[in-house]
């Protein structure tokens, strides 16, 4: 038990150093870490529009321009229920992308247990009317997901 604990928490601690070679939506990347493996990340603590949604597009163009191509120190989080990495990206040791994201009103903080940090952004996004907090109820990422599978099951 002792063994797994601290595999575990090697884990946790887990860090790659790379550059970003691909952006696949507003908050998941790919990054060609030192040891030349290619990782796919999802920016921890928030969820951006799915491409099919409203500012999904906007919200990829954003981050392009904050990460593409750029040397990146990603913090890995944890797994998703998929097994996806979570982390932190930082650009240039200091930038977090997720932060611009939210201010510019391109993200939701996550669905559960949103980080406080995050959550003050999104708000402030939210009272100035920023982005996807221009439309007066906007369809969460998470939502808009349980209703493609719904969907994709009717129609099999």
């Amino acid at each position: 038990m002792m063994a797994v604990l601290i595999s575990f928490m090697t884990w946790a601690n887990d860090e790659i150093a790379g550059k970003v070679v691909s952006v696949i939506d507003g908050n998941t990347l790919e990054v060609v870490g030192e040891d030349n493996e290619t990782y796919k990340i999802l920016l921890h603590g928030i969820d951006c529009p799915e491409l099919e949604q409203e500012y999904g597009a906007k919200a990829k163009k954003l981050l392009e321009k904050l990460v593409l191509e750029k040397e990146v120190h990603v913090k890995i989080q944890g797994k998703d229920r998929w097994g996806n990495r979570l982390g932190v990206i930082l650009v240039n040791g200091k930038a977090d992308p997720r932060f611009e994201l939210l201010k510019e009103g391109l993200a939701w903080t996550s669905e559960k247990n949103p980080i406080e940090e995050l959550e003050v952004l999104k708000e402030k996004a939210r009272e100035t009317s920023t982005g996807l907090w221009k439309e007066e109820n906007p369809t969460p990422p998470w939502i808009f997901r349980r209703q493609q599978t719904m969907t994709q099951l009717k129609s099999s």
